[in-house]
């Protein structure tokens, strides 16, 4: 029998939170709900989810604090909810690391739907199927390999959460090749994060956090356009 996906869900609403919990049960997923910041960090450590639901606004530690403190540990994928709608809050959110952003009130469907495709991204290839295509990208001190979502960089590897990754190959993938930031979203997130093209910018921003330029290549910024893998011939 297979082990049942679990669900941490962070909300000081706990009309919002058993509603929550009650859509992903119905979708066969295992659920905990804890409603403060400190509660949700001992849980954490406790529960071991696959996911977790992080509302921004906690009694006590809020849920920036908890994405921060999380993040410094563990790489567990995170969907903040908020009803803040400002860009300063979601790009705020994902800056610190969250892979995910949804606003209240949200349709059902689409938060499981969300959940899930999260998940997808997070879970590893099975290396026992010899059919797969090997999917892979080398430059001098930089390996990429989406097949196994792994980055060698100075020899070393890196941690790098899904979304990253994917942005990263799709442009090493085409050297030199000038994508726009609506191409960047359309190819990497689909319809999740049509219009929000600052998306793209915090998650160029934190590559190269991690990814420094190199004599040969490196990430460059099209002004008024967007983004390339610069290669030097």
């Amino acid at each position: 029998m297979v082990a049942k996906q679990k669900i941490l869900i962070v909300d000081d609403d706990n009309n919002i939170a058993e509603l929550v919990s009650l859509y992903l049960t119905k979708e066969c997923f295992d659920t905990k709900i804890v409603n403060d910041g400190e509660e949700a960090l001992a849980e954490f450590e406790r529960y071991h989810p696959n996911l977790i639901l992080l509302d921004l606004m906690l009694p006590g530690i809020d849920g920036y604090q908890v994405c921060r403190e999380i993040r410094a540990k563990a790489n567990v994928p995170i969907i903040m909810l908020s009803a803040k709608g400002e860009i300063f809050d979601k790009v705020l959110g994902l800056e610190l690391g969250a892979d995910d952003y949804i606003m209240k009130p949200f349709d059902s469907k689409e938060l499981v739907a969300r959940v899930k495709a999260v998940l997808r991204r997070y879970q590893p290839v099975k290396q026992e199927e010899p059919s797969i295509e090997i999917k892979c990208v080398e430059y001098p001190d930089l390996i990429v390999n989406l097949s196994n979502y792994s980055v060698i960089y100075n020899g070393n590897p890196i941690d790098m959460p899904p979304k990253e990754l994917e942005l990263l190959y799709f442009l090493a993938s085409s050297p030199n090749q000038v994508f726009t930031r609506e191409q960047l979203l359309d190819h990497i997130w689909g319809y999740e994060y049509i219009g929000d093209t600052r998306t793209v910018d915090v998650h160029v921003k934190r590559l190269r956090e991690k990814i420094k330029d190199h004599d040969v290549w490196r990430l460059s910024t099209v002004w008024g356009i967007g983004y390339k893998f610069e290669v030097k011939n």
